[in-house]
């Protein structure tokens, strides 16, 4: 089992015309997801990589039945690619898409909670990597071959890192359930309590790493969860330690305004509710590992 994506997910790319959609759903469907479609406004009729391109999503769902998409447009248009998902019956959606304002980002959420709970689409990014289930399907960017299937669930706000730790997972003979990107905007889409409760109900994550950074209040909103909620053991790593207050540190949403919004404090705060912390980016293999083997 997996979350959000496996190999019945019926992909839809919004974008996929253009050059960097249309290296990346190459990628996809050689990694085994069942991309089923593409959609650009006035190009229907047309294919790419074999797959048939439609002017709408609600077109394309009707066509192929899909449930899954990957928003990868320029940012002025991103946020009407994601609500037209929405409205469109998609279930899941990533959007990849950087530099999005984040007004844009605020007409998203609420257009997205018009809608009830059991109807609401599950969104992560923008400005993220995407989500793989290894052995199963990819949907975003990620460099499919680091990943081992396993039982570890990844959750970052940092592709690269994410990239890190399943690379250093992979070196130690250790797999990853679902690695899901929630990305570095201080406006997205799913936050790390998300997807902290979905690898909670999964059997088949067994530990979870979770890959946070500086600013924003959503490392102390997930430790509070796995305090109270949380039975799988959980590791975390936190990126800037030596960032200055004040100053935006790669990510738009790398920013320490407050308090509790350092790296030094959210360490602070997680390991107050359990969490076994990584000091540096190259142990989070190593943290695992040890993690797991006490837990067996």
């Amino acid at each position: 089992m997996s979350i959000l994506l496996d190999r019945n997910s019926r992909v839809i790319v919004q974008g996929i015309t253009g050059r960097i959609a249309q290296f990346h759903t190459k990628e996809m469907i050689e990694y085994g997801t069942n991309v089923v479609g593409g959609v650009v406004p006035g190009k229907a009729g047309e294919s790419v990589h074999g797959v048939p391109v439609f002017n709408t999503v609600k077109e394309a769902v009707a066509a192929t039945g899909a449930d899954a998409s990957l928003v990868i447009v320029p940012p002025p248009f991103a946020a009407d690619s994601i609500m037209e998902a929405a409205d469109g019956g998609i279930r899941y959606c990533v959007c990849v898409t950087d530099g999005i304002p984040a007004q844009d980002m605020i007409r998203v959420k609420r257009y997205m909670f018009r809608y009830p709970k059991d109807r609401r689409m599950a969104l992560t990014g923008p400005n993220c990597a995407g989500t793989i289930s290894p052995g199963k399907a990819l949907l975003g960017i990620m460099p499919g071959h680091i990943y081992l299937p396993g039982n570890v669930g990844i959750v970052g706000r940092s592709g690269t890192l994410g990239y890190e730790a399943a690379q250093q997972l992979k070196d130690r003979g250790i797999g990853v359930s679902t690695s899901v990107g929630i990305g570095g905007d201080p406006i997205n889409g799913s936050s790390f309590r998300d997807i902290l409760e979905r690898f909670e109900s999964d059997p088949d994550t067994h530990v979870v790493c979770m890959i946070g950074e500086i600013g924003g209040p959503q490392e102390a909103e997930a430790a509070e969860f796995i305090q109270n909620h949380m039975t799988k053991p959980v590791i975390a790593y936190i990126a800037g330690l030596t960032a200055p207050k004040g100053r935006t540190m790669g990510h738009a949403g790398a920013i320490i305004s407050a308090f509790g919004e350092s790296a030094s404090e959210k360490v602070e705060i997680l390991s107050a509710a359990g969490v076994t912390v990584a000091e540096h980016p190259s142990a989070i293999g190593e943290t695992v590992a040890r993690v797991m083997k006490k837990a067996a």
